[in-house]
């Protein structure tokens, strides 16, 4: 099988794994620059060209698209999945799940747990925004922020306050979240391929950091997760319509909540916390799907 891996750096840790695990499993893979790729839309022959190569061959194709190419990088899989390119997620799957809030309603609206979460454009009243979330401490952040970034913990209700209005006033929109005290800044990554939870990992954030990201200097180690959680993330994930996926839960008093379902999650962690090999998994589950023209996006969300 012959596929194209969607990434901007090959010397990345998933990049490279996701490579080896295809080549040793008889595989051919080539990398190539989601932004060096252009499309050429026709109702008959769609194609795509990278310096000047017609990309016409391939069987299927590993996304890995970065939060700030999102909206070009989901056009060029788009463009392989009018070709008939089996995609290992597909473009509306992870459109969906990098637009923050619409996850989250399409998480609510199947009853899958969350923390209370607010939302708001230009509020003439922050304090009642504040109250409908429960107060502080709570965290604020921005639509458009990653691996921690635009994340803030306010701990008091003036604080709250101030940080909203500093954030509308750069015209972002804030999403407010009730903050779960009993998480202790850990989170649980559950990675998702196909139908189970292959693996997890308990993320602990810094000593004084309420933010788990290992790229913020948390830690990663191996957890044990229950049953209502691996229900938790495989409900997540199919919500999403993702095949593959990390899906990030905190333990609150009441259950498992998601935070986010990350359709392109580091390989690193996981495979270093829990010595598994992840990459082969999903290589294997490419070679278990793949089939021409099988782009039918999963999940009921809109």
């Amino acid at each position: 099988m012959k596929i194209a891996l969607l990434s901007r750096n090959r010397n990345l840790y998933s990049t490279k794994r996701l490579v080896e695990a295809a080549e040793n499993l008889g595989h051919e893979v080539r990398v190539l620059d989601v932004l060096r790729c252009y499309m050429n839309i026709t109702s008959h022959r769609p194609s795509i060209h990278f310096k000047g190569e017609d990309l016409n061959d391939f069987d299927a194709v590993i996304p890995r698209i970065g939060a700030s190419v999102t909206f070009y990088g989901t056009a060029v899989l788009r463009q392989f999945e009018m070709m008939g390119v089996y995609p290992l997620n597909e473009s509306v799957a992870i459109s969906r799940s990098r637009d923050k809030l619409r996850s989250l309603q399409l998480l609510s609206r199947k009853g899958i747990g969350l923390p209370i979460s607010g939302f708001a454009n230009k509020p003439d009243d922050i304090p009642d925004l504040i109250k409908m979330v429960g107060g502080a401490p709570l965290v604020i952040k921005l639509l458009q922020g990653t691996q921690g970034i635009g994340v803030v913990l306010a701990e008091t209700n003036s604080a709250a306050k101030s940080v909203i209005e500093s954030f509308l006033g750069l015209n972002a929109s804030v999403l407010v979240q009730q903050f779960i005290k009993e998480a202790g800044g850990s989170d649980i990554r559950c990675f998702v391929i196909g139908e189970r939870v292959v693996a997890a990992m308990k993320r602990q954030g810094a000593e004084g950091e309420f933010r788990s990201n290992i790229h913020r200097g948390g830690s990663a180690s191996v957890v044990k997760i229950t049953a209502e959680e691996r229900k938790t993330a495989l409900r997540a994930a199919n919500t999403m319509g993702l095949n593959v996926c990390g899906v990030d839960i905190l333990r609150s008093k009441d259950g498992p909540v998601v935070m986010e379902v990350n359709s392109s999650p580091g390989l690193e962690g996981i495979e270093k916390s829990t010595g598994k090999d992840i990459a082969g998994d999903v290589i294997r589950f490419i070679g278990k799907n793949a089939k021409k023209g099988k782009t039918n996006t999963k999940g009921g969300g809109r």
